[in-house]
């Protein structure tokens, strides 16, 4: 047995871990962070997943050329503004040359770096190297940290959760994550960093990350893009001497789909987060495929936009994904409430007025139940508003 709470301040709460960010000069506004770091005051045992885009952006080429998915280290470097992608052996020497600029008091063992940003852009060396010289190693700044990685973000997305265990020993766990635009259920788009003094053994850290991004962050979409700086790390240091697996998990689990949610929620332009539920599917990977092409679908997401109980965009969006799938098996519901099945094909007034309402929600259930056998899954998505649009139009202006 276990007991979780939940922490203001993020990572400024957890054992051995550092964190600060400042203005380099990569945004216009000096009130605006774009440069930060976060340290431990010992070695952790690191695990990382990364973006499936083929076209991998420079930092995480560098990550997998010099460490691989799992290693040792204590630092990670992050900037905003620039993705360092598509910059080919240039964007990795960049990394390189800012790397060995950290100072000594920094500390840092086996560094990593992360960007976001706009493509094809080589990192402003210079800036970054000066603005070094801004930061405070011995800093808990959680909120500048949170504040300095964001791109199109309206808001910080930071949790932390302290973990009490039955024998009174106890560890905490703290991330902070950027994302609003170019997410989609392949390791989505966006950054998160993972801090916890839990005494996690090295071995199992890999798979306790694996299986928490493939029920949060591989789960979301806003737009279906990918971006090719996804980068996800969780990093450990063993301060508290504390560990229990199932705490560790579910801790790790929450705290990873709370923070994919924070993601829906500011979705560019997004007004409403919606779970899409699939049940009776042929099995798990049909109802995985049926989930995710509702929660990508632009006609699915403009409805939602629109309040429209549309359920037609529902029924050709589960049609066209290619799973096994019949017209007279398949329900519909808009969360407790009916939309459609072989023996409710039109919505009468009452039931279309209920419809309305649900939508206006700004959170709410679709669930469709295919009839074809025992297979789930439940992905989340978010409308599309006229308000994505302006912001990618403008993107780089």
């Amino acid at each position: 047995m276990f007991t979780l709470y939940s922490l203001k301040n993020g990572l400024a709460n957890v054992q051995g871990f550092y964190c600060d960010g400042i203005n380099c000069g990569l945004r216009p506004d000096p009130s605006q962070g774009d440069l930060a770091f976060i340290r431990s005051d010992r070695l952790c045992d690191i695990a990382a997943t990364y973006t499936t885009n083929r076209f991998q952006a420079a930092p995480i080429r560098h990550a997998l050329r010099h460490y691989g998915k799992r290693f040792q280290g204590n630092f990670i470097l992050a900037n905003a503004k620039n993705a360092n992608a598509m910059t080919g052996e240039a964007g990795i020497a960049d990394i390189e040359t800012i790397l060995a600029a950290l100072p000594a008091e920094a500390e840092a063992q086996n560094p990593v770096m992360s960007s976001t940003g706009v493509i094809g852009y080589r990192l402003p060396v210079d800036k970054i190297v000066k603005g070094l010289d801004k930061l405070d190693w011995h800093a808990k700044n959680s909120d500048a940290t949170a504040r300095a990685i964001m791109t199109t973000d309206s808001f910080k997305k930071e949790l932390c959760f302290e973990v009490e265990l039955e024998n009174d020993q106890s560890f905490r766990i703290a991330a902070i994550a950027k994302g609003a635009g170019m997410i989609n259920p392949a390791m989505a788009t966006m950054l998160c960093f993972i801090a916890t003094d839990a005494a996690v053994p090295a071995d199992e850290m890999e798979e306790l990350l694996e299986e928490a991004v493939s029920l949060s962050f591989n789960r979301i979409s806003v737009d279906g893009d990918t971006s090719t700086n996804d980068t996800v790390y969780l990093m450990a240091n063993g301060a508290s001497g504390a560990y229990d697996r199932e705490a560790f998990a579910e801790a790790l689990r929450k705290i990873t789909f709370e923070l994919a949610m924070l993601i829906l929620k500011d979705g560019e332009g997004a007004n409403k987060v919606v779970a899409f539920e699939v049940t009776g599917a042929a099995n798990d990977e049909e109802a995985a495929i049926a989930a995710t092409n509702l929660s990508n679908s632009l006609l699915v997401k403009t409805a939602l936009f629109g309040e429209d109980p549309n359920w037609g965009r529902i029924a050709s969006t589960i049609g066209a994904s290619g799973i096994a799938c019949d017209e007279e098996k398949l329900s519909i519901y808009y969360d407790d409430l009916l939309i459609y099945n072989k023996d409710n094909r039109e919505l009468d007034p009452e039931r279309e007025e209920k419809a309305y309402k649900i939508m206006k929600k700004d959170s709410f259930r679709i669930r469709c139940d295919l009839g074809m056998g025992t297979g789930s899954f439940t992905s989340y998505g978010c409308d599309l508003s006229y308000e994505y649009v302006k912001i990618n139009a403008e993107y780089r202006t």
